[in-house]
């Protein structure tokens, strides 16, 4: 009884500072990445209405999404410094003799970092996707006059005078089933160009195919249909623009990702791509274990005189090397047909498998 109260009492302390730690690290991470956006999106300023307060709060609105790509690094770094610094107290080596086994640490890390999972799917559910795509919006409504919007008849946007309805974007940017209303200055309607498709040629300019344009006189009681097989169409409209009006997959919830890849199998469309993003989305908020398992073996080697600083830095090069093999194998899974449950959890598995063969390393010593 008293073996279990002081163990309940080290996982509540424990926990506490691992807490304040992770929290400490994943601030210092979204005060750099911000001043970094802040930076970059100066580059814009002035264009349009895009003036300083936007993009303060285009970089404000970008932070949930930030908070959930970094929470894992932010649980290693933090969970490291936590572990190293008991360590230096000798903490860790009083509990160690005192019968708590590795499995044992291993356990009350776990239940230690069900919060970081809890919240991380939170964000990344119900905060980080609407505060993507509010920023976007607000981007894109500063910068130009376009407004975009997705409906069941497809992607709608607003370009000068006219009114475009896109039925289908491919990954490519290229367009499927292309309608355009045109009006006058008054806003009478004096055209409605229907294409099969349209690809994007210049700074400018779409080449449009298969055209049917039928054009309306002033009164609008007489009309004119012109079939052309290809057109050259002046747009803003640009892949840039069709990239931010369009929900990219990493950035969708799982409810959202589910509901499109059933659309797509049903219109018989390639999927591979959503699934990943889907698998991804259930898998990443179980990262931040893995990474508190990661960090485990650091706190049974020796402390010695710059141990904290050394251990952070590998920490910190540990989850870098996490986040570009995560984005590898999603890239790797959708060209070489992988297994999207395969490509989506590969890397938490390589380095689940890194701590395993650590902590057996760290044992044998």
């Amino acid at each position: 009884m008293v073996a279990f109260v002081a163990l309940k009492v080290f996982e509540r302390y424990l926990g506490r500072q691992i807490y304040i730690s992770t929290a400490l690290v994943l601030t210092a991470f979204l005060m750099l990445f911000a001043f970094f956006d802040l930076v970059g999106e100066m580059q814009n300023l002035g264009r349009g209405g895009y003036q300083l307060e936007s993009i303060i709060a285009f970089v404000v609105l970008t932070l949930p999404g930030r908070i959930y790509e970094l929470s894992p690094i932010a649980v290693l770094i933090g969970t490291v410094y936590a572990m190293t610094a008991l360590a230096r107290n000798s903490e860790i080596t009083v509990l160690r003799t005192s019968g708590l086994s590795t499995a044992g640490f291993i356990k009350t890390l776990l239940r230690i970092g069900l919060v970081f999972v809890v919240l991380t799917l939170a964000i990344g559910e119900f905060i980080a996707p609407p505060a993507e795509r509010a920023a976007q919006q607000l981007r894109l409504r500063a910068m130009s006059s376009m407004v975009g919007q997705e409906f069941r008849s497809g992607l709608w946007v607003k370009d000068e005078r006219s009114f475009v309805n896109v039925r289908n974007v491919r990954p490519d940017t290229s367009l499927r089933d292309v309608r355009i209303y045109e009006f006058d200055p008054d806003y009478h309607l004096t055209s409605i160009s229907d294409a099969a498709s349209g690809v994007f040629v210049a700074p400018d300019h779409w080449r449009l195919t298969n055209v049917t344009r039928t054009s309306f006189d002033a009164s609008g009681k007489r009309s004119r249909v012109d079939l052309t097989p290809e057109r050259l169409w002046k747009s803003a409209l640009n892949p840039d623009i069709l990239s931010v009006l369009l929900v990219k997959p990493e950035k969708m919830s799982v409810i959202s990702l589910y509901q499109y890849i059933n659309h797509l199998a049903e219109n018989h469309q390639k999927t591979e791509r959503y699934v990943i993003a889907l698998w991804k989305k259930l898998a990443y908020p179980l990262t931040s274990l893995v990474m508190m398992i990661l960090a485990l073996p650091f706190s049974f080697l020796p402390t010695r005189g710059g141990t904290v600083s050394m251990r952070v830095f590998t920490g910190i090069m540990l989850g870098i090397g996490f986040h570009m093999l995560n984005g590898l194998f999603s890239n790797l899974g959708v060209i070489n047909d992988w297994a999207p449950l395969l490509s989506a959890v590969t890397p938490s598995a390589i380095f689940l498998l890194g701590a395993g063969g650590m902590l057996w390393w760290v044992e044998r010593r």
